[in-house]
């Protein structure tokens, strides 16, 4: 006879009437928890007021860890036992003002049936937007509906009017016109520049375009990683590797060739910050290691023949070498060191790698497509993701500040190497430091992206941009409002507004490639094309599909 023993489930807590759940996601790095709390607090006090104004009772799930120095939900475990204690048709508002990692309430918000709001404070001190949109992303991908809202204030009239109709419909909508669909048989598939697309297209689905990732589901981005099938569907598999072994690999870097390659770049005009308290400041011996890290990751690109390449470069990494930044960046960039493999002979010399920041899947399918189409019309193929971080008005216009949390290639930056920057990662997330490649990103047009999944298919949004060159002064004001030794790139999307993207990108990140003004048009179509060819549903966003239909 089975004997069934089972822990005592906790009693459910529901809501009464004009009562709402409010649960506080955050991250796994204690550090980040105690220096963020204080926002998530203040912010939570504002919601608090918010909903009394319209008649309704916030009830707090989780408690203040006084032990802990915070109240974030910080874990996978302790986000399924606390919603393990809430009535399944309770409606509940994920506030969301910093950093979050997804993965501690995704499966359990999946399972939650009643209705569910993605709120977010827009400001640059700590990135709860850019944690709501990895959210959103994540609760896409895993098919589960969803309602987003953000502001600055938690007073203002479009966040008023939302959180009232989520209040009373369970559901608040945005328009989304912004996102067109392209049909698989689009015209564009028969213009000069789509015909060079189409074969683009074709030599990957036969090719594969192998990407190369270094540990997978970094920073708790559940949407970062895709169904197998779906990459390989589009012709971009995955080569699985450990950094347990790449740290193998970087012991085996002498240190004369660290040395070797580190001076490559002062002397080509690249700052360091340097200190002499590596505990808090940037040391030579930490930009060393990450010379190293280079030099390592390109040996695994030629080893197993890679297209791209990617460090998970977070848990576990961190706490074993210098942060992977500088070397990402550097890696990504046409114009480096010449990095010789065991035999003495350079690994792809002149050819930018396309580094997967964050090892993001959603990424790494615009960055080597673009990459190889780029390549194949002898432009310049430099890619990089950034965080979409924060945005505000300047004389006027709304300029985005799109961040990637470390470095970018060289070549986006205005002054290319000599115009870089290295400081030390923060010691609230790098205990063993290592270099940014800071500066400001440089002027001009280029062509953005970003893949999703729902299922196993492909959807990717694909836009214009202009990337502008602010003044000194209101560059310094960004850099200073969000992550100062991080790179930093404004710019205007074409026809899209801040709230179009608020409200309808799937993820955190975006792609981006510079292409010159002429030749916009047909590397669009080409692009537009490609994509098409490789099983992929494209969404056209703001008015960049006018690009389509151009002479």
């Amino acid at each position: 006879m089975l004997n069934l023993v089972l822990p005592a489930v906790p009693a459910r807590i529901g809501t009464g009437e004009k009562e709402v759940i409010v649960v506080t996601n955050g991250d796994l790095r204690e550090s980040a928890n105690v220096t963020c709390w204080p926002t998530e607090a203040a912010f939570e006090e504002k919601l608090r007021a918010a909903l009394q104004k319209l008649g309704y009772t916030m009830k707090r799930m989780g408690e203040f860890h006084k032990e802990r120095g915070h109240g974030f939900i910080s874990s996978q475990r302790e986000g399924s036992d606390l919603f393990e204690g809430i009535d399944p048709e309770a409606p509940v508002i994920v506030l969301l003002t910093v950093w979050n990692y997804a993965h501690h309430l995704a499966p359990s918000l999946v399972h939650h049936k009643g209705p569910v709001l993605l709120l977010a404070n827009f400001e640059g001190t700590w990135p709860g937007l850019v944690g709501m949109l990895c959210m959103a992303g994540t609760l896409t991908s895993l098919g589960r509906s969803y309602s987003r809202l953000w502001s600055e204030t938690f007073d203002d009239e479009f966040f008023y009017t939302g959180l009232k109709t989520w209040l009373r419909d369970g559901a608040v909508n945005h328009k989304l016109g912004y996102l067109k669909d392209i049909k698989p048989t689009h015209p564009v598939l028969a213009t000069p520049a789509g015909q060079i697309g189409q074969k683009v297209g074709e030599y990957i689905l036969a090719h594969k375009e192998i990407i190369g990732l270094f540990d997978i589901f970094c920073m708790g981005m559940m949407n970062a990683v895709f169904p197998q099938q779906a990459l390989v569907k589009v012709g971009i598999p995955m080569e699985g590797l450990s950094q347990s072994a790449l740290i193998v690999e970087m012991n085996k870097v002498s240190p004369e060739l660290r040395e070797k390659c580190l001076e490559w770049y002062e002397q080509r005009g690249m700052k360091f910050v340097y200190g002499t308290d590596g505990a808090r400041e940037l040391t030579r011996e930490q930009v060393m290691e990450q010379c190293a890290m280079m030099i390592a990751m390109a040996r695994f690109v030629k080893r197993f023949g890679l297209a791209a390449v990617g460090v998970q470069y977070q848990q576990g990494l961190k706490d074993a070498c210098a942060a992977s930044d500088w070397a990402e960046g550097a890696i990504g960039n046409a114009e480096r060191f010449p990095i010789p493999d065991e035999n003495g002979e350079v690994i792809r010399d002149g050819e930018a790698i396309p580094c997967i920041n964050e090892v993001d899947m959603g990424s790494a399918i615009p960055q080597v497509m673009l990459a190889r189409l780029l390549k194949s019309l002898g432009l310049p193929n430099e890619t990089t993701l950034h965080d979409v971080r924060w945005g505000s008005e300047f004389n006027g216009t709304f300029y985005w500040d799109f961040e990637i949390s470390g470095a970018v290639p060289f070549a986006h930056l205005k002054g290319g190497i000599a115009g870089a920057t290295g400081y030390r990662q923060n010691p609230m997330f790098f205990p063993y430091g290592g270099a940014t490649i800071a500066g400001q990103g440089k002027a001009g047009r280029f062509i953005w992206a970003r893949a999703h999944y729902e299922g196993t298919d492909v959807i990717m949004h694909i836009g214009t941009g202009t990337a502008v060159e602010l003044p000194e002064a209101e560059f310094e004001r960004r850099r200073k409002a969000t992550d100062y030794v991080w790179p930093l790139l404004n710019a205007e999307l074409d026809g899209i507004t801040r709230d179009d993207l608020m409200a309808g990108h799937q993820s955190n990140h975006l792609t981006i490639a510079y292409v010159d003004e002429p030749l916009l048009a047909d590397v669009f179509k080409a692009f537009v094309a490609q994509a098409l060819t490789q099983n992929i549903k494209v969404r056209i966003a703001g008015n960049a599909d006018s690009l389509l239909e151009s002479e």
